[in-house]
């Protein structure tokens, strides 16, 4: 009979003793669970007991935690917590070192139960670890026992952070400050610090104030990297905490001192794996890098700053400094300012007057600097794309000022320019600390990018957001990926052109129906020949429906037609001439078939000797001769592009390159002589699929991309129609595993036994 619900069966054990096995009735008081307990090891005052979990941090059992005891769980007898706490208060005031330093190694191990640190905090047990702290009487093992006390009990939240004397504070500082200290005291130090910072604002004050810069570039440039991690830990806080003038004052400051160039190279390219807690205050020092730039995005400009007026215009004279210079002399201010608002136009604005382009906020004046930047550090890459686009007559031009503004909205949108810093957000990118100046040069790069991808599009202004879509998803993509460099961001970028970009929204869009699930590509694989006899059986009947091809000359285009089809028996290609205007023939309409001298077929009307490309052939006596139908058993080979006869003959020709990827022909015996019948499709639908039937008959595969595609849509709609039944139903990634069999078949049942 199975136990009730609320009962588990558990171990409890005792130093010295028996271990107990018993079953726990939850729905019994704590109280009478412990009375039984210790009745059984004949133990008295059960009420100076408590129970506690034998592993992980030896947690208290309480009324509000007893649930997680599970079966099989292992519990362990010990003294009551306020006892425990009252004894290890009292070891902290002996005069014997080794007794604190026992105390103090309890206290650690003990502290972050919630239970157990009640009682210690009760019992002023932080006022007793804040004199010990303070008295620095041993600055070794003692002390940093006491820091890791310490910051268990307060981080309970049961204490403010605020509570902390100036006295206490400054002690603590006086440890991060100190050059001949203990390796382990300075980290935990350096943790107490953060968290003081990041809680109170007139400790945090402090701080700031005690703790110079320079020491935090000293613990940070330790090989330690526990100590350096604590030292950014303080660092960004105190970052954290400054107005944004500070903020800037300070990074300034750690530039100067070449904190980046450290960072890039001791510590993110350490031969130590970074840790998550490294990676998180580099995440934050990365945000408060950008977030520098949130008043210039916010900023929108001003038409009558002085300053703006002269760098739009620096803008425009970069682009169009000598042509504006050669027309601009012995103008009128009129015409020179209509010259300016064309320029400005050019430069791809969307309003005469600029400033009405750079009223929005965000990107406010962060988009002007971003253009000032591009137009002084990449002076030829800037002019080459104002230039190519504002020259441009075919609506295709890619209006820099315009894009520049959004793109400068897209970056900071991606780099989340501007919100408060997540508490456990790792995502930092490498490169923004290998350059200075990181983000200006990534709009460089981005501004590059978009004219780039603006020309494979082939866009105009009415495609403006897609080519931006499509330019959020190249950055999104790259910048994901995480490249440790500028340059490495810009090889990657460009290796992300607009074709791959639909490849992968193609292939994530199959991942999402789960298309590319493992079962899913089993059931495409079984399918593909049965879809491929399909497509055969297509292409076959599209060759016996025939199609009408043009005769085509190397003196002129002419305009008699010809016909070939496929004879429903799939063993003759037959053909004929067509006029001009009329409906392709039927079969029983083309020239019938007489024997000749064992040479061939020889009909009545052919297509002239003068062109080639119709299908003539030679007979085996040197005369011209055509064969109103070829067998398909002498075929030999299909030929296509450059390998066919026509197209070898006609020479290198503009026209008949153009034809290079219609033409096709058939090789075929006739007597002793290899004869040829030559096409040029009408189309390259057409070509796809007479090359396809002609390979199907031979018994060649057929690998025209017109194929590919049409098995594409078939095994798409034929996965989607088998899978129906299966909708909402998640499709595991490996079957489920066979079952081993039976030990013995005792269960089967004869039915041939005819029971009595």
């Amino acid at each position: 009979m199975a136990p009730p619900r609320n009962v588990v069966k558990i171990a409890v054990q005792m130093p010295d003793a028996i271990p107990q096995l018993i079953q726990l009735d939850q729905a019994k008081p704590l109280a009478a669970v412990l009375k039984e307990v210790c009745d059984a090891w004949s133990l008295v005052h059960s009420e100076r007991y408590a129970l506690q979990f034998a592993d992980g941090h030896r947690s208290y059992i309480t009324e509000n935690n007893r649930t997680e005891i599970k079966n099989g769980s292992i519990l362990c007898l010990s003294t009551a917590p306020d006892l425990e706490a009252e004894r290890l208060l009292g070891g902290l005031q002996s005069g014997s070192r080794e007794r604190r330093r026992e105390a103090l190694q309890h206290l650690v191990l003990l502290t972050p139960d919630v239970t157990f640190a009640q009682e210690v905090i009760s019992r002023d047990g932080l006022q007793r670890l804040g004199t010990i702290i303070e008295d620095g009487d041993d600055l070794g093992e003692v002390l940093t026992l006491a820091l890791r006390a310490f910051l268990e009990l307060m981080e309970h939240g049961m204490v403010s952070w605020e509570t902390l004397s100036i006295p206490f504070v400054r002690k603590v500082v006086c440890y991060v400050n100190m050059n001949l200290m203990d390796a382990s005291v300075q980290p935990l130090a350096l943790r107490l610090l953060e968290s003081v910072t990041l809680s109170s604002p007139a400790l945090g004050q402090l701080v700031k104030s005690e703790v110079p810069l320079d020491r935090l570039l000293v613990h940070l440039q330790v090989m330690n990297q526990q100590l350096q991690t604590k030292a950014m830990a303080l660092l960004t806080a105190l970052l954290q905490g400054a107005s944004p003038a500070e903020r800037k004052h300070m990074l300034d400051y750690l530039w100067q001192r070449n904190l980046r160039q450290f960072i890039y190279k001791n510590i993110i390219h350490s031969a130590t794996p970074l840790g998550d807690e490294m990676a998180h205050h580099l995440y934050v020092l990365q945000a408060l890098m950008l977030g520098l730039l949130e008043p210039r995005m916010r900023t929108p400009l001003d038409p009558y700053s002085q300053e703006q007026r002269e760098q739009l215009q620096a803008l425009r004279q970069a682009a169009f400094e000598s042509e504006g210079e050669s027309l601009g002399t012995g103008l009128s201010a009129d015409r020179r300012r209509s010259l300016c608002a064309r320029e400005f136009r050019k430069l791809g604005f969307s309003n005469s007057n600029p400033a009405q382009d750079l009223e929005r906020v965000p990107p406010g004046l962060l988009a002007l600097d971003n253009m000032l930047y591009f137009s002084r550090h990449a002076p030829s890459a800037y002019s080459r794309l104002v230039l190519e686009n504002s020259s441009r007559e075919d609506k295709h031009e890619c209006p820099f000022a315009r894009s520049s503004v959004q793109l400068t909205v897209l970056l900071c949108e991606l780099l989340r320019v501007g919100e408060p810093c997540s508490e456990t957000a790792q995502d930092f990118s490498p490169m923004f600390f290998g350059q200075d100046q990181s983000f200006h040069e990534l709009f460089c790069v981005s501004i590059q990018l978009l004219n780039k991808t603006w020309k494979e599009m082939r866009a105009t202004q009415e495609d403006f957001d897609k080519v931006m879509q499509v330019v959020r998803e190249q950055l999104a993509r790259t910048l994901a990926l995480k490249p440790s460099s500028l340059e490495l961001f810009r090889t990657k970028v460009n290796a992300l052109p607009y074709g791959e970009v639909l490849r992968l929204r193609q292939t994530e869009r199959l991942h999402q129906e789960g298309t590319l699930a493992p079962p899913i590509l089993e059931l495409r694989e079984k399918l593909k020949p049965e879809l491929m006899g399909l497509i055969r059986q297509q292409r076959l009947l599209r060759l016996c429906e025939g199609t009408l091809f043009r005769k085509i000359s190397s003196r002129r285009r002419q305009d008699k037609l010809w016909f070939c089809c496929l004879s429903p028996n799939h063993k003759m290609l037959q053909y004929g001439d067509v006029e001009e205007g009329a409906s392709p023939p039927t079969l029983e309409s083309l020239p019938e078939q007489r024997k000749d001298d064992g040479a061939g077929v020889r009909v009545s009307h052919l297509p002239s000797r003068d062109h080639p490309l119709s299908g003539d052939r030679l007979s085996p006596s040197g005369q011209p001769g055509l064969l109103p139908a070829v067998p398909v058993a002498d075929i030999k080979a299909l030929l296509t592009g450059k390998d066919c006869p026509h197209v070898r003959e006609k020479g290198s020709g503009k026209q008949n390159k153009d034809l290079y990827e219609l033409a096709f022909s058939i090789s075929y015996d006739h007597g002793e002589a290899e004869a040829y019948l030559n096409f040029i499709a009408p189309s390259k639908r057409e070509f796809h699929l007479w090359t396809d039937g002609l390979s199907a008959l031979l018994g060649g595969p057929m690998g025209s991309e017109q194929t590919r595609l049409d098995l594409e849509q078939l095994l798409t709609m034929e996965t989607k129609l088998r899978l129906l039944e299966l909708e909402n139903v998640p499709i595991p990634e490996q079957p489920p595993p066979i079952p081993p069999p039976p030990t013995n078949f005792n269960f089967c049942y004869d039915c041939s036994i005819t029971e009595p």
